[in-house]
């Protein structure tokens, strides 16, 4: 059946202006969650450069929690800004527009002679990665169907599988070419830009299909007299986010130092450890949205917290041999919420796939730069083997989770309008 024809029939139902399709388009998810690879792969190479620039450039820790601020705030204050504006107007151009600002973002970090222009180099790619994530999952949400679940958990898990490859980028590039190997990943901007103009054809035959539906159907929203629960509610689920994504500051950013400086390992062997922590945790994304359209949202945000809490205290104490069976496992369970707090959202406030989809990603990402700007702060004036073993406790705080309304209730919410 064409897309025209669905809508006609019933099987495609507008949300936010935008028309849903029923059956679950996996070649568009796949696409999706390919170029969220793509993406991610880039945005990784920022922390992978972490100990080039520390070494070339004569940096301290704080200098390196600045790069980290800059990037991701640069992503983080657009995300939602971004969501907002393509609820009300999708753009689907915007997703190949974004990456052309990536790919002058490495581009010019591959050149750049000072500080400063490695501040200017993150922030363009804090751009693009602001254009492309709000856009890229109501892509995911669209092409969904009933299986929001899973779909966000595909296109998470592009996503988490490219930052899983830093400590690889370090070890196999940056190392042995420098400063200058980021010139590679213009390359992978390219390839980015060619499969998110496929994407931009589908969407936009979307919306020309379903426009004359839309405008005639009334979105579902919450009901107003629910807004300060839902406030509640999305106030301790951003805190949740800021939890993880402060973790995984500490862990991205400065674990590999700590592994070098305390520990003893080289800068090679420590990013082996770096990978599997990250790439257990691309696991993780992938199937906690199955585990949680079997167990409830909630249930499995409780459980990736509290879950991977008691191994993180362990984590500074432990033997090398230990740390390589204990991060593949906190990665994995951490990460398994990640796309499960989007799809949460999404449900409390429904109609707004950008903008929540902006705020949550978004958040993660300003988040995680300011958590790794005042970790590498505390690092300058109390030294590493302390903070990375205060920073263990942090996933403890996901007991709050305890306070978000069941996934009964969600449902309760949103049928009594």
């Amino acid at each position: 059946m064409s897309i025209r024809g669905a809508v006609k029939t019933g099987t495609i139902r507008p949300s936010a202006g935008v028309p849903v399709s029923n059956p679950t388009v996996y070649r568009v998810l796949f696409a999706i969650s390919l170029v969220h690879l793509f993406n991610d792969s880039i945005q990784s190479v920022i922390p992978a450069i972490y100990p080039i620039l520390k070494e070339s450039m004569q940096l301290n820790y704080s200098q390196i929690g600045w790069i980290s601020f800059y990037f991701n705030l640069t992503a983080s204050i657009m995300q939602p800004v971004i969501g907002i504006y393509t609820d009300r107007k999708p753009k689907p151009y915007m997703l190949p527009l974004g990456m052309a600002a990536t790919f002058l973002g490495m581009l010019l970090l591959a050149y750049a002679p000072s500080y400063g222009f490695v501040l200017l180099a993150v922030s363009l790619v804090g751009l693009g990665s602001a254009a492309f994530h709000p856009q890229g999952s109501k892509v995911a949400h669209l092409a969904a169907g009933s299986r929001k679940g899973l779909a966000q958990s595909i296109f998470q898990v592009g996503g988490n599988a490219g930052q899983s490859l830093a400590p690889l980028l370090t070890k196999w590039i940056f190392i042995p070419l420098g400063q200058f190997g980021a010139i590679w990943f213009t390359l992978v901007a390219g390839a980015a830009m060619l499969v998110q103009t496929y994407i931009a054809f589908w969407y936009r035959g979307l919306l020309s299909a379903g426009a004359t539906t839309a405008k005639k159907t009334v979105q579902r929203t919450m009901d107003p007299t629910k807004r300060k629960q839902i406030i509640s509610a999305i106030i301790v689920l951003v805190f949740l986010v800021f939890v993880r994504s402060w973790y995984s500051a500490a862990m991205t950013s400065y674990y590999a130092f700590y592994l070098r400086d305390v520990v003893g390992t080289t800068l090679e062997q420590a990013q082996i450890y770096i990978f599997l922590f990250l790439a257990a945790g691309a696991l993780g994304t992938f199937f906690g949205g199955p585990l949680a359209d079997r167990f409830g949202q909630k249930t499995i945000i409780l459980g990736s917290m509290l879950g991977g809490a008691p191994l993180a205290v362990l984590i500074p104490y432990v033997s090398l041999e230990w740390a390589a069976i204990l991060l593949p496992l906190i990665g994995f369970i951490a990460f398994s919420s990640f796309s499960v707090t989007v799809v949460y959202a999404q449900t409390l406030i429904p109609g707004k796939v950008g903008m929540v989809s902006g705020l949550i990603t978004g958040f993660a990402f300003g988040m995680g730069g300011l958590g790794a700007l005042v970790l590498g702060s505390l690092i300058d004036i109390y030294g590493i083997s302390l903070i990375m073993k205060l920073s263990g406790y942090l996933l403890i705080l996901g007991i709050l989770t305890l306070l978000l309304p069941s996934d009964r209730k969600l449902k309760e919410w949103s049928s009594e309008n």
